[in-house]
């Protein structure tokens, strides 16, 4: 009552006003929580989805600097003049002693109704923050004066931090990667789609060296072989396509398909030489991206490219079925006889393929090995550390692991069994070989 008694209309009006600063200095620490929060990615996907606030939320989230110094100078200003009329009245009403109420009422309640509530809300209900907060702060970040201010002060934020990086990608490769681990954590989607997301994302970065059939497995006929004879080296070797080559095979002249070898057999061309039926060959540098050797393959209806080094000459053939093999892992049939590129030997040991790429071995068995320039498979390593062609039962350390060449064919290494050691000796080095 007497506290009732010493209120005037005034200061029914400096309350009323309090209150009003107050909430909606509580929306705009709403709206600062949600839509920092917001990922564009995520808004796209609301306003495709027809989210009442989406679209002007997308616009919003695309430049987060012209919202966020706006949306916290309001938030300064609402809160300093509540701040400030409850301290007035306070004074007035209860003398020196009001101030010191006022004060800590301020900072209690400010901190719990404007800041901590909100926040809270936001954070657990981010979405729907966002779409609620985007039309009210779109509409102050469209005001002209609030506009100049937000540019005003975003360009003295930029004068005393001068040292800004460049930008950050949103989204990470490792990040998609690891959300992708997290919703296969929460059944969301399969280890499957998990192991395709991840082949995507290594397929852009990927290229043509790394997935061809290297020169030495090349099959291929020599230009004036005839017909039926080009015929059955495809069939024997279990392939519908062979490079044609005229003295070598840096010197390849088209590419002779089964389907016209046989029409040429059938017609009693078989003793043609099969220059003469052969199509065009395609040609792509080793150092190409799969992505567009994809894309090109697609467009001009082809399956088979010779790939080029830098000199000119002939790396090996990559097809479309290895670049999907990318994608998709091993696609097998009938002619596919080789043995397993890995073979579990025991808890330490596995047997590799010479030609399996080091990278995929250390993802698959959790090694060590060294990646770099100057090799690509367990056998170019293995070719490296030891500075010449090795003899069978050669052994070379690398890191933690003990290569062994198993099988050696002539100058390729076939197979290497791998032996993870449990301790690296200290006069080791990282890369050392020793002979047996």
């Amino acid at each position: 009552m007497i506290l009732a008694a010493r209120l005037g209309a005034d200061d029914l009006g400096i309350l009323l006003a309090v209150i009003v600063l107050l909430a909606f200095s509580a929306l705009l620490a709403l709206a600062e929580t949600g839509l920092v929060r917001t990922s564009r990615a995520r808004a796209r996907a609301l306003e495709a989805a027809g989210r009442r606030g989406a679209r002007s939320l997308s616009r919003l989230v695309e430049d987060p600097e012209g919202f966020l110094a706006p949306v916290l100078l309001l938030v300064l200003v609402c809160q300093l003049v509540a701040a400030t009329l409850v301290g007035v009245e306070a004074a007035r009403i209860f003398g020196p002693l009001g101030v010191a109420l006022a004060t800590v009422f301020e900072v209690v309640f400010i901190f719990i109704f404007a800041e901590a509530v909100p926040k809270a809300w936001a954070v657990g209900h981010a979405d729907r923050a966002a779409l609620l907060a985007a039309p009210v702060v779109s509409a102050v970040v469209a005001f002209p004066p609030f506009r100049f201010l937000s540019a005003l002060l975003i360009g003295l934020a930029h004068l005393v931090t001068p040292g800004r990086g460049n930008a950050q990608p949103e989204v990470t490769e490792s990040e998609l990667l690891a959300l992708a681990d997290v919703a296969v954590d929460e059944e969301v989607i399969e280890r499957d789609e998990r192991a395709l997301i991840s082949s995507i994302i290594a397929f852009g970065d990927t290229t043509v060296r790394e997935v061809m059939s290297p020169r030495p497995d090349v099959v291929a006929v020599e230009a004036s072989t005839p017909v039926g004879a080009a015929l059955e080296r495809a069939m024997a070797a279990g392939m519908s396509r062979l490079p044609v080559y005229r003295e070598s095979l840096d010197d390849i002249v088209g590419i002779a398909y089964a389907r016209d070898l046989m029409r040429a057999v059938r017609d009693r061309g078989e003793d043609r030489p099969v220059a003469e039926v052969c199509r065009p060959a395609h040609f792509v540098p080793e150092t190409k991206r799969v992505g567009p050797t994809l894309r090109e393959m697609q467009a001009q209806q082809y399956h088979l490219a010779v790939v080029v080094d830098e000199y000119g000459g002939t790396a090996g053939i990559v097809t479309l079925e290895d670049l999907i093999e990318e994608l998709v892992g091993e696609i097998a049939d009938e002619y596919d006889l080789e043995e397993p590129l890995v073979v579990p030997l025991s808890e330490r040991e596995h047997r590799v393929s010479g030609k399996m790429p080091v990278d995929e071995v250390n993802e698959l068995l959790g090694t060590d090995l060294p990646v770099g320039d100057d090799w690509h498979t367990i056998g170019g390593l293995l070719l490296h550390l030891r500075g010449q062609v090795p003899a069978q039962g050669d052994t070379v350390q690398a890191g933690r692991q003990l290569l062994v060449a198993e099988r050696v064919q002539g100058r390729r290494i076939r197979t290497v069994r791998i032996v993870q050691l449990e301790e690296v000796p200290e006069a080791a080095g990282d890369l050392e070989h020793e002979q047996r």
